[in-house]
């Protein structure tokens, strides 16, 4: 599938009105036997909002003024308060939350940086009670939790959750499989964690929220073993994994463009329309129905740096992947992210394929189209 060409007249980093119409699924590709046909995506109007379009974020200085951006296009937010890679984010009660994860000097962080999207202001929380990177992190009724990582002492299977009230973390039960560079996705109250680092293989469980337990799901596919460093959502029920490497636990690894869908009713998994390309450390969220997949980094690949600023966007009623605007700044190395008031926020991350380009910069998204 070829990716969406911009206008020629249009701003770095947006999809000016000569690319397609809109709703037009041009460069996108339905799979085979789709039983609902192709069902485009809607465009989504303008925000009645003063708009200056996009903006490349800087790496460093003055924490920039916000930038509103018009639908399908990116805009900034202030800087994070230290550079940060391999960390993951979260969402919880309209706050963004970057938990763990290390800079250029890969020194482990136990740091929580917390943002506020109504002041455009970052404050640090209380910090984990040990220094962690490559967790996964969600917000679910009313806590923010941390499962798994790596630490220096390597993979853990340590859960912690924290209460914004209290301002405390808590441990919780811990995962059967200790894991870093997984995914998770909510469905209610219980949270699906998949894949990860060698030798988390493809384990696949969920931790049920009310009863503090585990339980051990069937294995994602192992078409691609030792899958990790991939992207999660969940819509309509299932839970959709996309991405990421195999076969290795670092950037050098073979990638994937695998997308497998999990229905919780029966316990088993079906082959999706793969991405447009094969791509490893990429990140994803749910926004407007879409599942967003965006970045990611890899050897050789023909990007400047080693980094995809692919962005794209799957709508499950039509097992179909559109592409829009790239990243105006790719990066990697971040898993989970917040969709907030109808953006898209993608704080920190890498520019440079490895683990040592940990970056302040805060790019936000506004998504122009809808699969609700």
């Amino acid at each position: 599938m070829g990716r969406m060409p911009a206008s020629p007249n249009a701003a770095p980093g947006t999809t000016g009105p000569s690319a397609e119409p809109p709703g037009a699924m041009a460069g996108s590709s339905a799979s085979e036997g789709s039983e609902l046909g192709p069902t485009p995506l809607v465009r989504i109007p303008e925000p009645g909002v003063p708009s200056s379009g996009s903006a490349a974020p800087s790496a460093g200085g003055e924490a920039p003024a916000a930038v509103e951006p018009e639908p399908g296009r990116y805009g900034v937010r202030a800087l994070l308060l230290a550079p940060n890679s391999e960390m993951a984010v979260g969402e919880l009660d309209g706050k963004v939350y970057v938990v763990g994860g290390y800079p250029a000097s890969r020194v482990t962080q136990n740091t929580v940086q917390a943002f506020d999207p109504a002041t455009n202001a970052w404050a640090l929380v209380e910090p984990l009670p040990f220094g962690v990177h490559h967790p996964v992190v969600v917000g679910v009724q009313g806590r923010l939790y941390s499962l798994g990582g790596q630490t220096d002492a390597g993979d853990t299977a340590r859960s912690l959750a924290y209460d914004p009230v209290a301002n405390a973390w808590t441990d919780v039960a811990a995962m059967p499989t200790p894991r870093g560079a997984g995914a998770a996705a909510v469905i209610d109250d219980r949270i699906y964690v998949i894949a990860g680092r060698p030798p988390a293989g493809n384990a696949f469980e969920v931790y049920d929220i009310s009863d503090d337990a585990w339980t051990v799901l069937s294995d994602l596919p192992q078409a691609f073993p030792e899958r990790n460093h991939l992207a999660a959502a969940a819509a309509g029920g299932k839970v959709y994994a996309a991405g990421g490497r195999h076969s290795g636990a670092n950037f050098q690894s073979p990638m994937t463009a695998s997308l497998d869908i999990y229905d919780p009713a029966t316990d088993t998994w079906q082959a999706g329309a793969p991405l447009p390309r094969p791509r490893g450390g990429v990140n994803g969220v749910l926004a407007f129905g879409c599942f967003h997949v965006w970045g990611g980094e890899g050897q050789g690949i023909g990007e400047p740096n080693d980094v995809f600023p692919d962005h794209d966007v799957y709508d499950p009623r039509s097992n179909v992947w559109i592409s829009v605007a790239d990243l105006p700044t790719p990066v990697h190395g971040v898993t989970g992210a917040a969709f907030v008031d109808g953006l898209i926020y993608i704080p920190g991350g890498g520019t440079s394929s490895g683990g040592s380009s940990g970056v302040t910069l805060f790019q936000v998204y506004r998504p122009d189209v809808t699969c609700e």
